[in-house]
């Protein structure tokens, strides 16, 4: 076994803290990566609360993993030492099931085995995450990280990215078609970037007016505050497609009726009650839909992470020392970031 020290939460109210675990020791199929750098989600701090209900603990968190790879295991085809590896949200799925065997393993029947608070299949060991100095995966669950991107800048592609990125793919969305972007933060921002990169005419629709010079800075066309009435009259009818990247539960009716007929808006943030009830009426006419999507499969991982180095997008960033992450799960719960903490794990290796 592979001694690993990481920042772990020992149960739903304390602090992280330093924390030493195992690995196990790669095999044939496998990667050992020395972990460069891990994104901070609104998801680690969710689960390490147990908001959610479910949370296990030791937890270490992190879904947002950008490393080097240090050894390969025998059967290894797709990475080389030395070269740099992403590691999203899962690590496994059965493999067998339809979804698996059309590269949406996000979607496994059986469920995916994901990076943190979850159980390897056959071991049923619990799974640690990227707030931690090394991991072993099974190549699948890796995806090659072009060198031309900003390593530090790429981690929350793996999380943010991807989940802003499939469903804009999915729903063929390109030139020619207005798109809306509901919520500006760690989503919303890498919504606008895909978007614009696709093709699309974008428009960043907020509740706050302070946010539309950034808006602009980051691709926007245009910027609609969604509690101006009139504003929200004007644009009524008229999307083709819109991204939710709202994190709670809310009203989609004044959304909903943004939708041109046959327009869809994808759901990405919120996982808990919407309220008030959506409207009959509202998707009825129009013949509208409303629909969710979560992460993307490892082969579109892949396919984002190469879309991200031809059209050099990456992440907006503030990096930090992981002795400083409990501060940063405190500013996260206030939404002072823009528009994601990443961890240096130099800051970890230095202190043992």
């Amino acid at each position: 076994m592979l001694q690993t020290h990481g920042y772990a939460v020992q149960d739903a109210s304390s602090p992280l803290a330093p924390f030493v675990f195992s690995r196990r020791e790669p095999g044939p199929h496998d990667l050992h990566i020395d972990i460069l750098y891990c994104g901070i989600c609104h998801t680690d701090l969710h689960q390490c609360r147990n908001d959610w209900a479910g949370s296990t603990y030791p937890m270490v968190p992190g879904h947002e993993i950008i490393g080097r790879v240090k050894a390969v295991g025998a059967h290894v085809t797709k990475l080389k030492v030395g070269d740099f590896a992403g590691v999203g949200c899962m690590v496994d799925s059965c493999r067998q099931c339809a979804a698996c065997h059309a590269d949406l393993e996000q979607y496994c029947e059986k469920g995916p085995v994901w990076t943190y608070n979850s159980r390897e299949y056959q071991s049923q060991e619990p799974t640690y995450g990227g707030y931690s100095e090394q991991i072993v995966v099974e190549e699948r669950f890796a995806a090659k990280v072009p060198s031309t991107l900003d390593l530090k800048a790429t981690a929350p592609l793996l999380c943010a990215g991807i989940t802003t990125y499939s469903p804009l793919r999915h729903w063929k969305v390109g030139k020619g078609q207005k798109v809306g972007i509901i919520g500006l933060g760690g989503l919303g921002h890498m919504g606008i970037k895909f978007a614009k990169a696709m093709g699309a005419h974008v428009v960043m629709i907020t509740t706050s007016p302070a946010k539309a010079k950034d808006a602009l800075r980051l691709g926007a066309d245009q910027v609609l505050i969604s509690r101006d009435p009139a504003a929200m009259a004007s644009h009524g009818t008229s999307f083709h497609f819109l991204l939710n990247t709202i994190p709670n539960g809310h009203d989609l009716n004044p959304y909903v009726g943004l939708l041109k007929l046959d327009g869809t808006m994808v759901m990405v943030g919120a996982l808990t009650a919407l309220t008030p009830p959506l409207t009959g009426a509202s998707i009825i006419h129009g013949r509208r839909s409303v629909a969710g999507s979560a992460i993307g499969g490892m082969a579109e991982t892949q396919a984002m992470l190469d879309f991200c180095a031809q059209h050099h997008i990456v992440s907006d960033v503030e990096v930090i020392a992981i002795q400083d992450v409990n501060k940063a799960f405190d500013r996260l719960l206030k939404n002072d970031v823009h528009y994601r903490f990443v961890i240096d794990m130099a800051s970890l290796r230095s202190k043992h």
